[in-house]
């Protein structure tokens, strides 16, 4: 798997269109299926994603719900599931319970969210005895295929984390690091946002960023560069830092965007997808597995990626430091 800078000479090498989720899913089917627990899969968008991602390769479907309501909804879809094993349960929250045995069991190498509430699916998945947590934070990343940028942007976190302490950004940004190294990205470069450059005492996210940056120089975040806070334009237009006689390693390059708190990252994101034309695909990260969190919005491209972005966390942990 290709750094980021391998990917940037690649492109340079094709027709000026972007394809770096398409890159994703290239590579994540040339490795067998990951075997994923999708959950309570009772509607069109989340019964045919998991269906669609099974027949190009990436994920080996479990799917956990009650079975008259997975039969019904493949049956107004006309969808063969003969291919697929159903794991019947009474409820969506028995499915998601269900769903976190099978990963502790080690018989699911990955959770696929289907019909049911993120905050229903993440309660589960938390829980103390029977969830899947680890000690870090869980997180989401956010992967953009933009097109006037010259590699895939990370922006984190945009779903889980409303308004992260120092404690939580600390994990939010590790989670992040760890996700790009398993995409061949061995170095990310992660820009600490905020709506200025410079460390005002009065902005809790300048404070924030720099305690960041002197925990990644006592290694209590490993395996990247950091810099911040650095407002938007200067973290993703080197010029723009010019202008502003800001000297980052960072600034032009940045592969991770770290967010002030929820609200900023999923307006970041959303305004990257209907104004900017971006292309996106997501994880939930920081658990035992990957957790592909699907929207209703999300097209057949988004399900997709997000699914090989899980078979990369999968089949390449050794590339995370």
């Amino acid at each position: 798997m290709p750094d980021s800078n391998s990917l940037t000479s690649l492109k340079k090498e094709r027709p000026p269109v972007h394809d770096q989720l398409e890159f994703f899913i290239e590579q994540a089917r040339k490795s067998a299926p990951i075997r994923t627990a999708v959950v309570h899969p009772v509607d069109h968008n989340s019964l045919l994603g998991a269906v669609e991602a099974a027949e190009q390769g990436l994920i080996e479907p479990l799917l956990v719900g009650p079975e008259h309501k997975i039969r019904a909804a493949a049956e107004i879809e006309g969808i063969d599931l003969s291919p697929y094993e159903i794991v019947s349960t009474e409820h969506s929250h028995e499915a998601a319970e269900r769903a976190c045995e099978l990963v502790r069991c080690t018989e699911a190498m990955a959770l696929m969210k289907g019909s049911l509430g993120t905050s229903e699916l993440l309660s589960a998945i938390i829980h103390k005895t029977k969830g899947i947590r680890t000690e870090r934070r869980l997180s989401h990343v956010w992967v953009f295929d933009v097109p006037n940028y010259h590699k895939p942007l990370v922006i984190t976190d945009a779903a889980i984390n409303v308004a992260p302490d120092l404690s939580t950004k600390r994990d939010i940004v590790q989670n992040a690091i760890e996700f790009c190294h398993s995409l061949g990205i061995i170095q990310p470069k992660v820009a600490i946002l905020a709506a200025v450059e410079k460390v005002k005492p009065g902005m809790q996210s300048t404070l924030d960023a720099a305690a960041l940056c002197k925990m990644a120089d006592r290694r209590q975040i490993t395996g990247a560069i950091l810099d911040g806070p650095l407002a938007f334009d200067n973290a993703i237009s080197l010029q723009a830092a010019i202008d502003k006689h800001i000297d980052s390693p960072v600034s032009g390059e940045a592969d991770i965007l770290l967010a002030p708190d929820l609200e900023s990252a999923n307006m970041i994101a959303k305004q990257l997808i209907y104004l900017a034309g971006a292309k996106s695909a997501g994880l939930a990260v920081g658990a035992r597995v990957p957790i592909i969190l699907t929207s209703r919005a999300d097209g057949t491209l988004s399900r997709l990626a997000s699914c090989a972005l899980a078979s990369h966390m999968v089949y390449h942990p050794e590339e995370v430091s």
